[in-house]
């Protein structure tokens, strides 16, 4: 798949250096930009603000961090969270928001402060951070993009919840992806199904099935 040309949002980045620490991911060495990163780079937000979750975002990784604990033997898999960067290969590494991995895998590629190399099991994504404008603005487009990307990297599946739509997106290599919504059960490993719609309302969150409503803004 081609990705979309970055076209002026490259060119402006690229003249005005912009820092690493605003570099959400890379993709071949070229960089994906944290949204809104222009703002931190004119004063006008600060570098927590564009990094940092909404409510419903963080609701829904933690509801999911929360089901993963209570029904995987730790002592076969590791859960990890908080963006952890997966190298794809030279000059290419992407941020995930969850992560599962078979435990002696990881470990057995040692424990340190670089970017982690073996593939997840399952990567668990909620909307994102990235700046979309060099995506034409499509999410979906980006979606795509990072998803085939971690398919194609060795990673088993791949499952994007978003909290504009309330949808979930599923991702398996060689099958055919499917769309689906919070109430629909989704098979996160053999044998484990996650309903986010119940999850949710077991904790007191919003319901699963109910769109967003106008004055509500953008995945983020």
């Amino acid at each position: 798949m081609t990705r979309a040309t970055p076209g002026r949002v490259k060119a402006k980045a690229e003249a005005q250096e912009v820092p690493e620490a605003l570099v959400y991911e890379r993709r071949h060495g070229e960089p994906i930009y944290y949204r809104a990163y222009d703002e931190v780079m004119r004063g006008e937000k600060s570098l927590e603000e564009v990094m940092g979750s909404g409510k419903l975002q963080w609701w829904v990784i933690q509801a999911v961090l929360r089901f993963l604990f209570q029904h995987l033997d730790m002592r076969t898999y590791m859960v990890a969270t908080n963006e952890v960067g997966f190298r794809l290969g030279p000059g290419s590494w992407r941020s995930l928001d969850v992560a599962v991995f078979e435990r002696e895998a990881v470990l057995a590629e040692g424990l340190d402060n670089e970017y982690v190399s073996t593939p997840p099991l399952v990567v668990i994504e909620v909307d994102t951070k990235a700046d979309l404008r060099a995506f034409e603005g499509d999410t979906e487009l980006y979606m795509r993009e990072k998803t085939e990307d971690l398919l194609g990297a060795g990673v088993k599946r791949v499952i994007w919840y978003t909290t504009r739509d309330r949808r979930v997106l599923v991702a398996e290599p060689g099958q055919r992806w499917y769309l689906t919504t919070w109430d629909d059960p989704v098979e996160v490993l053999e044998g484990l199904r996650l309903n986010l719609a119940d999850l949710l309302a077991d904790e007191g969150g919003p319901p699963g099935d109910a769109p967003a409503g106008p004055g509500e803004p953008p995945p983020a």
